[in-house]
């Protein structure tokens, strides 16, 4: 790990306040040089710096999806191409003006992640994890950002995944500091960028940051629609694009060619019957088993050439117990071997892969959020920030209101009814 640097670093918040070093984890350090910010009107929202509104936690909900904040990989003409930032400053400017310690973290590119800490009043921690950008909205029907609210529900993007926790917190921590208290343990509301799609680069930059100062964080709460059941396992996951390499030759004389489309057909038969093997295999957690699919694939340049290039996806979903590492060797030399003699190129994206995600159900932070919601812990199919946290988490869980089912659909939506039972759940937690 490395030492915070010596050299003197800045200690201004977002707005050009004076602020102090704090704590996140277990170590002090020195707060990041800070990036400007523009200011976003809270009062359009009616998150007021002044105390707790009577506005109810469907319209803060709604008010945030009116805040466009889809992935630049999936930007189109409706989405615009602003990204996280319009809600990563107002995150920044709305929690410092609640007295949060506020941190604006730069992934890339001016995508900013946001570190907002508010002072417990114990020595316990947990950080809440929301991830700030949503899909893209091109296949959404109406207005993606009207957030409008109808038979019990608030509608719009980013509606279920995963703004209302972000709601949610932000309003407990209001009424605490209206009603003159600090929250039971110091709550770290940390709003990151890139988690559908690009690699979950803004969980991985949170995690880096903590190890360059030394840090781990007791308890970590990826917010995620989970139906307020605590979430204790996902698969991770290995992403490899391939080409296949062959020679042009004129469909009338292929043998004086290299057809890598048969190349290609050779890797998608091994990564089948891959798939087969593994599930034959038996199941360690309840997380599941490891699977594996060729989900892309492109090639041939006209129908009288044979072929000199190909190209694929090839998706490893890594069970928890799998070494993340091994699996990708054993997978790229599959595909090499099969594709053979032809020659292969092999990208592994976004790094090298992520193991999956375990955690003991009969830990502390699943058990009292279980307790708390009246829910039975559970697995999930599906990824999320949680598998960049292992190497500083002491526990972790994925958790948050709504259904995974209604996420990245042509019409998003969450229950007025779990918004409510979320508040509920954090408002004790944050007071017990």
């Amino acid at each position: 790990m490395s030492k915070p640097p010596e050299k003197a670093i800045p200690t201004r918040s977002p707005c050009g306040n004076d602020i102090k070093t704090f704590d996140i984890g277990k170590q002090r350090y020195g707060i990041r040089p800070l990036l400007p910010c523009i200011s976003f009107p809270s009062e359009r929202l009616g998150f007021l710096s002044g105390g707790v509104t009577d506005v109810e936690i469907a319209e803060r909900v709604a008010e945030l999806v009116q805040i466009p904040s889809v992935n630049p990989l999936q930007a189109g003409p409706k989405s615009g191409d602003g990204g996280e930032r319009l809600l990563s400053d107002w995150l920044a400017n709305h929690t410092e003006a609640l007295g949060a310690d506020v941190v604006v973290d730069e992934v890339e590119d001016g995508r900013c992640n946001v570190y907002a800490r508010f002072e417990g009043s114990s020595d316990r921690a947990v950080t809440v994890d929301v991830h700030l950008d949503t899909v893209g909205v091109e296949h959404m029907e109406g207005d993606p950002f009207d957030g409008r609210i109808e038979d019990g529900r608030v509608y719009g993007r980013g509606s279920v995944d995963t703004k209302p926790t972000l709601a949610v917190v932000l309003q407990v921590l209001e009424e605490l500091r209206a009603s003159g208290q600090r929250p039971s343990r110091t709550v770290n509301l940390i709003g990151t960028v890139s988690e559908e799609g690009g690699g979950l680069l803004g969980a991985a930059r949170y995690r880096d940051w903590l190890l360059e100062r030394g840090q781990t964080v007791e308890q970590i709460v990826v917010a995620e629609p989970t139906m307020c059941a605590p979430v204790h396992g996902h698969k991770g996951g290995i992403g490899l694009d391939i080409t296949v390499h062959g020679h042009a030759a004129h469909s009338s004389k292929p043998h004086l060619g290299a057809n890598a489309l048969s190349g290609a057909a050779r890797i998608v038969v091994a990564i089948d019957e891959e798939q087969e093997r593994l599930a034959a295999l038996e199941a360690i957690t309840p997380v599941g088993k490891g699977t594996v699919s060729v989900t892309e694939l492109a090639g041939g340049l006209a129908r009288n050439i044979i072929p000199d290039a190909c190209t694929l996806y090839v998706g490893r979903r890594t069970a928890p117990e799998e070494d993340v590492d091994d699996v990708r060797t054993a997978l790229c030399k599959l595909i090499e071997e099969s594709a053979a003699p032809l020659l292969t190129t092999i990208e592994s994206l976004y790094g090298d892969g992520s193991p999956g995600f375990y955690q003991d159900p009969s830990c502390d932070l699943v058990t009292v959020l279980a307790q708390l919601a009246d829910t039975a812990p559970a697995t999930a199919e599906y990824g999320s920030n949680a598998l960049k946290y292992g190497e500083v988490a002491e526990q972790l869980v994925v958790f948050g209101p709504g259904s995974i089912d209604q996420a990245h659909q042509a019409v998003e939506w969450v229950d007025i009814d779990q918004l409510n039972r979320a508040v509920n759940i954090y408002r004790t937690w944050f007071t017990q």
